[in-house]
């Protein structure tokens, strides 16, 4: 078995878990019961030991794959000398038929249907548990094809004849399908799924309609995110729902685990988590796409992680339930990804001091309510410990946004964000009657932050913001987000000096972003990050540079796969996707850079970021809660 390009794979979930599947009819990952669980299917991390479900023809082929339109139902098509055949493949979502309820673990439909001549299909199930650990005995029942015992196991019912392997740890079987018919396999974690296919299909049918009810629509009038790219926009938002977990409201970052950013190298890391910097640009593109209940639900698990911890050790990344992340472990039986070792579950970011996710959870709170969610007194005395915190320790140094694993640093960015986390908090108690604050001493530290980080985080000599405080040539693309957060306005000299510096030294012949410049503490070189390229499209666009910005946008959207999904990056030789995916924040920059671009000035004039008018439409203090009286 031989890897595939991460472009050939689909991606289908239902906010439990998110399975891979290959144009060539293969799972070759997918972890029951939920996305950060272990994996049944593991093929893409080692193609010989980790485990697939295939269904495949027994001859030469082609294929292709679509998603049925606005859904996350997935179809392959195969065509050979004989006729042609197609895949649906989808997992249900609770909400969406009666026949699956919120306690039922996750479950795969393959549907087999023959549109023309005769074809002959193989089936190759072969569960490995545990990230391969555990290959348990398959055996035939009742049931259907069974794997594993009570506590963990998977069942396939079907009408193809699956038999057990010879070894007894695979099932597999051939089958032979003329125009018009189809065959069912349905893979489900702990209890069987009776086969009954009129049932299959009206879950088929139910899924569709849920998909299509959620996703994004419009007419092609006074859209969000209208223009060309209107499509994969609102593929980009099926994605962000399929990576949003249904029962906490977290957003996974990508449902994989050490896909490499560097063919051969070591830089893979497992993104199964949910990291606090994701929140603010979340939140906006839900609430702009008018997924509202999505929106308020990131808005409160952020505040719920925030009452959990102290301000000062406030973790950035956690779990999809809220828990610890596990600690990071090296899986040394698994050869990786073409070969990238080592293979890794867990991450060690948990660990790290990250200052500039105060200013993310601060700008994710500030931006919900300005999309109308209202804030209580006990939310806002979770905001001022947080820009309490801020005030002490802002000048503290940390593994910044890129999450180093080299000596800490006085990071540009991370300065940055806590201006933000301060000038928001400001903004916010300003604009309340009674929300106790002390703005005094709250404007004093912004000003002496906007200060430091003007003084020592911008470059006369580079004419840009660099890297690190002290840095005179050291460049990162997260200072793009400059004008993005209102530190400057989009037409100031040293924002445009970034800009341009960012493009003459860190931007690839074909217009890919790479994140920074500078040592971090691993060998090797990461691809272009996708994120860094959307980032400097939404600067070029809020600069009125809209021309340029177009441009840049359209080259990315190249990057794409057929299906419009994006990885974490692009090996900047091969134009491949490289890293996990589909990750989230690569989709989140899509839409985001989509909406700057749909509400850019046709005359090419600045947007300025939207602010505090937003927030109080009719003078009053809006969807902030006072705090109650003595007599309330």
């Amino acid at each position: 078995m031989q890897y595939k390009p991460l472009e050939e794979y689909g991606a289908i979930g239902d906010g439990n878990t998110v399975a891979l599947v290959g144009r060539d009819g293969s799972i070759d990952w997918c972890s029951f019961p939920h996305v950060e669980s272990p994996s049944v299917f593991a093929a893409i991390l080692d193609a010989d030991r980790g485990g697939h479900f295939a269904v495949r023809p027994t001859q030469s082929f082609e294929s292709v794959q679509q998603y049925r339109d606005r859904t996350n139902v997935l179809e392959t098509t195969f065509r050979t000398a004989g006729g042609s055949a197609t895949v649906t493949d989808f997992m249900p979502v609770a909400e969406a038929t009666e026949s699956v309820t919120d306690d039922r673990s996750p479950t795969v439909y393959r549907k087999l249907g023959c549109e023309d001549g005769s074809l002959e299909l193989a089936v190759a199930f072969e569960p490995r548990f545990d990230y391969a650990r555990d290959v348990p005995d398959v055996e035939l029942t009742n049931e259907g094809v069974v794997a594993g015992d009570d506590d963990k196991r998977v069942i396939v019912s079907s009408d193809v004849p699956l038999e057990p392997s010879a070894d007894g740890h695979a099932a597999d079987a051939t089958v032979t399908l003329e125009a018009g018919e189809t065959r069912w396999l349905v893979l489900s974690y702990g209890e069987a799924v009776p086969h009954e296919p009129s049932c299959h299909q009206k879950t088929l049918a139910d899924t569709v309609e849920y998909w299509r009810e959620w996703t994004h629509d419009c007419d092609g009038t006074d859209c969000p995110v209208g223009g060309p790219w209107h499509d994969l926009a609102v593929r980009s938002s099926l994605v962000l729902k399929l990576l949003l977990h249904r029962e906490s409201g977290a957003v996974c970052a990508a449902p994989t685990t050490s896909l490499p950013e560097d063919l051969g190298g070591v830089r893979n890391w497992d993104y199964r988590f949910n990291w606090i910097r994701d929140a603010a640009f979340t939140v906006r593109v839900l609430s702009e796409l008018g997924h509202l209940e999505e929106a308020r639900s990131y808005f409160e698990l952020c505040l719920d992680h925030c009452r959990g911890h102290d301000p000062e050790s406030v973790p950035p990344v956690y779990g999809l339930h809220g828990e610890a992340v596990s600690d990071e472990t090296v899986l040394d039986h698994l050869s990786g990804y073409e070969g990238s070792a080592p293979v890794r579950i867990g991450n060690a970011a948990k660990n790290q001091h990250q200052l500039d996710v105060y200013g993310e959870l601060i700008l994710a709170i500030y931006e919900s309510i300005r999309y109308g969610e209202p804030m209580t007194y006990d939310d806002w005395s979770v905001m001022r410990d947080l820009i309490d915190y801020v005030c002490e320790g802002w000048d503290e140094p940390d593994a910044g946004i890129w999450e180093v694993r080299s000596d800490y640093e006085q990071f540009v960015y991370s300065k940055v964000m806590c201006w933000t986390a301060l000038d928001r908090g400001i903004e916010l108690a300003e604009t309340a009657d009674d929300l106790s604050a002390p703005i005094a001493r709250w404007r004093t530290c912004r000003d002496d932050v906007r200060r430091a980080i003007l003084e020592r985080g911008y470059s006369e000599e580079a004419d840009s913001f660099v890297r690190s405080f002290g840095d005179e040539e050291v460049l990162d693309a997260s200072n793009l987000l400059v004008p993005i957060v209102g530190f400057l306005p989009p037409d100031d000299a040293r924002v445009q000096g970034t800009i341009d510096a960012t493009i003459e030294r860190l931007t690839t012949d074909d217009g890919l972003v790479r994140r920074y410049e500078g040592d971090d503490g691993l060998p090797g070189e990461a691809s272009p990050f996708v994120v860094c390229s959307f980032w400097l499209v939404s600067a070029l666009a809020l600069s009125g540079r809209i021309d340029e910005a177009r441009a840049r946008f359209e080259a990315i959207l190249d990057h794409a796969s057929p299906l419009g999904l994006l990885a974490e990056g692009i090996d900047p030789d091969s134009g491949e996707q490289r890293g996990n995916t589909p990750q989230a924040y690569s989709h989140i920059g899509l839409l985001n850079s989509a909406l700057y671009l749909a509400a850019a000035d046709s005359s090419g004039e600045s947007i300025a970021p939207e602010r505090n008018e937003s927030l109080l439409d009719d003078g009053s203090t809006g969807a902030i809660a006072r705090r109650p009286n003595d007599r309330e």
